[in-house]
């Protein structure tokens, strides 16, 4: 495929002879091979499938595409089978022989297929999975149809196609009117209409020349919803910025993506070169008269930086810190030209929505929350992965309906939403539809899509205290209110933590966590204090258990348990063996004891008992 287009023509006859080569009839074995998928061990199954197709000469019978991850975290490594859709879970590589001589064979092999919780029932296709039953995968989904490093999968699979289309039409000024149309929000946090800010930028002067920016710095812990699209699938990406950069004048773009996610920087990378390389990117696009290319910029990992002026700041080479506002970057931006800032997600929809249309995409989802929306579901929850649903779906369809409820016997308290600026949402508001507006009246935010569910092990305010602690750290320094009003707000949550808390001080700190909303300079301050404030106003008593009675109902804060060994035990060492100071004493088949002096609390005795022999008070 080195073979220059120079028109809309010739790249839609490329398209037809790419699908027209490709028969779809021959069985192909898929395999995740994300950063989770590697990490569970997917490298491995790819090479003893690699070995089982070449020994075993079925070269052109069998094919095998490498794909990004499907979401699918909790089965990985996992093994997708097409055309049929068979998926075998948790894959050893010693399976792979069986499974290779099964495609051959054109047999499914019943004992590798997962089970349903509920019935027991084997469960063969991977669409009938209880876990995306509920799901509407329009991005998602594309993953496990290409290979994110061959451009001629994403070309088979319609990708560039909504480029061309948009080409073809000559009118910049109605792919913003699709945009705008479609409902489209801003997917990075904030929710604020794209097709709003892309008619801002588009009525800026293009003298100088204008920016247009991916922000990949996915800096929420538990979050990697930004990191699984990029790397799964990263030509929609650079199409989604080609429209939006014809559609707004714009002439240059960056690809902003931080250094911890190599597996996204790389495919980024290849993605870019090869659209260059058939003029899909660069000079004359298409042979019109159409310019635009995209750089890559790699960023040191600050979480500040997700903030659209200190991610700017980044780009130019400077500190990331965040400046006030007005200006706003759609007026001065990167180098001082107008730019427009647009998360991975919100990008992957632009060329959906071009080529399905902008009507079609708006009915899906809320009335002002158009299309789906990806989560990470991560937590205490029995099927954790990427969840990809319409926009108004509720937090128990999510959690209990497709995460499939606790992971343990503990039953589930709370979601926390957003990220460490994001707030925690009891059980008992789980009927409440996810959408920007719900969310921040619920005192939680959207934020890029992270969703850590807890159960009744969990202690609010040790989840305050982490969160803060993050934030803390992250904060730039710049803004007086977020630096010190950050750091003495976890002071006051360490102390209550402790049991050296008093109630004036769980008075200041709501007081103080007021301030620093209203008054901190950027989105970080403005939203830090809601991990505080949330779970003051839905689990203020946990708050007041700790100071007055100096107990931790969760049996969380080290301070203030205590590990004992009650009469379940049978004496089988289990404790004894995992205690790393000598803590707990006791007879083979007699009930053991545990040292409180010696102890550490580290909670490894609790967690290798059996018996539930370990309590903790």
């Amino acid at each position: 495929m080195r073979e220059k287009l120079n028109s809309i023509d010739h790249f839609e006859a490329l398209q037809d002879r790419l699908v027209s080569e490709w028969d779809r009839d021959v069985p192909t074995i898929v395999i995740p091979a994300g950063t989770c998928g590697r990490a569970a061990g997917a490298d491995e199954l790819i090479h003893a499938t690699q070995q089982e197709i070449t020994s075993r000469k079925l070269d052109g019978r069998i094919r095998l595409r490498i794909t990004g991850c499907h979401g699918l975290c909790e089965m990985e490594p996992c093994v997708l089978i097409e055309p049929e859709g068979t998926i075998y879970p948790k894959i050893d590589p010693t399976e792979m022989a069986r499974i290779v001589e099964a495609v051959a064979r054109g047999e499914v092999l019943e004992d590798l297929l997962s089970q349903d919780p509920e019935t027991g029932a084997r469960i063969q296709k991977q669409k009938d999975l209880p876990f995306l039953k509920k799901q509407v995968r329009t991005i998602l989904g594309r993953n496990e149809m290409l290979d994110p490093m061959r451009i001629e999968d994403y070309v088979r699979s319609g990708g560039y196609s909504a480029m061309a289309k948009v080409l073809a039409r000559g009118a910049p000024a109605a792919v913003v009117e699709d945009v705008k149309a479609s409902g489209l929000r801003g997917r990075g946090g904030a929710g604020f209409p794209t097709g709003r800010k892309w008619e801002l930028l588009a009525k800026q002067p293009s003298d100088g020349g204008k920016f247009l920016v991916c922000n990949a710095d996915e800096g929420d812990p538990g979050a990697y919803m930004d990191r699984s699209v990029l790397e799964g699938n990263p030509h929609s990406i650079v199409e989604g910025m080609i429209i939006g950069a014809y559609g707004t004048g714009a002439t240059e773009g960056v690809i902003y993506v931080r250094n911890e996610y190599p597996l996204a920087v790389e495919h980024a990378d290849i993605a870019l070169q090869q659209a260059r390389e058939l003029g899909l990117l660069g000079e004359h696009i298409l042979g019109t008269d159409f310019c635009f290319d995209i750089s890559l910029v790699r960023g040191a990992g600050a979480f500040v930086c997700g903030e659209e002026t200190a991610l700017i700041r980044s780009i130019e080479g400077k500190i990331g810190e965040p400046r006030q506002r007005p200006p706003f970057p759609v007026e001065k931006g990167i180098d001082n030209k107008p730019t427009a800032i647009n998360n991975v997600e919100t990008w992957a929809n632009i060329p959906i929505i071009i080529a399905q249309g902008a009507q079609q995409f708006a009915e899906i989802g809320t009335a002002n929350n158009s299309g789906t929306k990806v989560f990470s579901l991560v937590g205490k929850i029995r099927n954790t992965g990427l969840v990809e649903v319409p926009m108004g779906t509720t937090i128990r369809e999510i959690v209990h309906d497709i995460g499939g409820g606790p992971a343990g016997n503990a039953r589930i308290k709370a979601v926390q939403t957003g990220g460490p600026s994001g707030g925690c949402i009891p059980a008992e508001m789980f009927d409440l539809p996810i959408d920007y507006d719900s969310l921040v009246e619920a005192g939680s935010i959207m934020g890029s899509g992270g969703m850590i569910v807890m159960d009744e092990d969990t202690c609010m305010v040790d989840v305050a205290r982490y969160f803060m602690n993050f934030l803390k750290d992250e904060s730039c320094g710049k803004c007086f209110t977020c630096r010190k009003g950050t750091q003495r707000m976890y002071e006051i949550l360490d102390d209550i933590a402790k049991g050296s808390g008093t109630l004036e001080q769980l008075d200041l700190l709501e007081e103080l966590a007021h301030v620093v909303k209203d008054t901190a300079m950027c989105g970080l301050g403005q939203t830090a204090p809601n991990p505080v404030l949330s779970t003051l106003r839905y689990f203020r008593d946990e708050y007041v258990e700790h100071i007055r009675k100096r107990r931790c109902p969760a049996g969380v804060c080290k301070e203030l348990i205590t590990y004992s060994i009650n009469e379940n035990c049978v004496g089988c060492q289990a404790c004894v063996r995992a205690c790393p100071v000598g803590a707990v004493k006791g007879r083979e088949k007699e009930q053991h004891s545990i040292d409180a002096e010696k102890c550490i609390k580290c909670g490894l005795c609790r967690n290798v008992c059996k018996f539930e022999a370990v309590d903790v008070t």
